[in-house]
């Protein structure tokens, strides 16, 4: 008996960079893309001219299976030949760009939790409050001490004590200690920023004691410790009166933080244009245009994918 073997089709460099394409538009427009990814995706398009053209070609074909799945989507009746036509474009779309998205979400089942766009204010015993802005994960710790203890895994906090005791606070590698004070914190991808607004906060971090006064800012990551820095605290604080302050920023950290506000993504996949320096105050409710704003300030090229994800190149 002759048995015939069908070997699979040879994959080719560009065939995997074009299913790397795919994949980094499945992860933009899944609603779960963070900053890290669009740091990440910059740079896997700078590899090559070929990587860049892919990830074009990739969101060209969105736009051209759009209409089939909008007509999917849409609140009305319509024949059963319709519904299969749009369904097997919706099903090609699906089978196309594949739907397995990398990482997953941190910091679920936090016991104080924000999402996109989101503020919040948590009173906990023995006077401490919260402030939490958007996207915060912040988790109780156990004490052997009796003191209370928290964890920031994500996001950012305005944290208030007024209690006899010690607050210690974790944040990435560092712990913060405090008492009758207030202080903001940030700690976003491991990257962690204190600021003493009030009081004192001692900080442990990496074999190292920092105290910081009032005005004082401190950053660390799991490598390197800052010292600290003078700073206008009115700005850092800023988002407690829904304005975001950027002084003498990059265009492209600028981008990174209003992401962490809006539903979506602002992806910038111009280099040169992120080094652009910028001095701008935004309302949190402007957000929602911040693209064209951006596009007629620098000419930048917006492509708008689904899912609110918009391109800038």
């Amino acid at each position: 008996m002759n048995i015939f073997r069908i070997s699979p089709p040879e994959v080719t460099p560009q065939d995997r960079i074009n299913r790397e394409a795919q994949d980094w538009l499945v992860l933009l427009t899944s609603g779960r893309a963070t900053v890290a990814d669009a740091r990440a995706l910059r740079e896997w398009c700078a590899q090559s001219p070929g990587h860049a053209l892919a990830f074009e070609q990739t969101k060209a074909l969105w736009h051209q299976l759009q209409p089939a799945v909008m007509q999917l989507q849409a609140p009305r009746h319509f024949g059963r030949r319709a519904f299969l036509g749009g369904a097997v474009a919706a099903s090609a779309a699906f089978f196309l760009i594949r739907a397995t998205v990398p990482g997953g979400l941190s910091g679920l089942g936090a016991d104080y939790i924000t999402e996109v766009g989101e503020q919040r204010r948590f009173d906990l015993a023995d006077g401490v409050s919260l402030e939490l802005n958007t996207q915060t994960r912040i988790n109780r710790r156990d004490s052997d001490e009796g003191a209370q203890q928290l964890e920031l895994l994500s996001g950012e906090v305005e944290v208030q004590t007024r209690a006899q005791g010690v607050l210690k606070v974790q944040a990435a590698s560092g712990w913060l200690s405090a008492s009758q004070a207030r202080f903001n914190l940030r700690n976003i991808d491991q990257s962690v920023c204190v600021t003493c607004l009030d009081g004192s906060v001692q900080v442990e971090v990496l074999g190292r004691g920092i105290r910081l006064e009032p005005g004082q800012q401190l950053t660390y990551d799991s490598r390197t410790v800052g010292t600290p820095q003078a700073v206008d605290s009115s700005a850092v604080v800023a988002w407690r009166q829904q304005i975001l302050v950027f002084n003498d920023a990059t265009l492209a950290s600028v981008i990174n933080e209003i992401n962490r506000y809006r539903p979506g993504m602002l992806l910038l996949l111009n280099s040169e244009l992120g080094k652009r320096k910028v001095q701008a105050r935004f309302s949190l409710d402007q957000l929602a245009g911040v693209a064209l704003l951006i596009r007629d300030a620098y000419g930048a090229k917006c492509t708008e994918l689904p899912g609110g994800v918009v391109v800038l190149s």
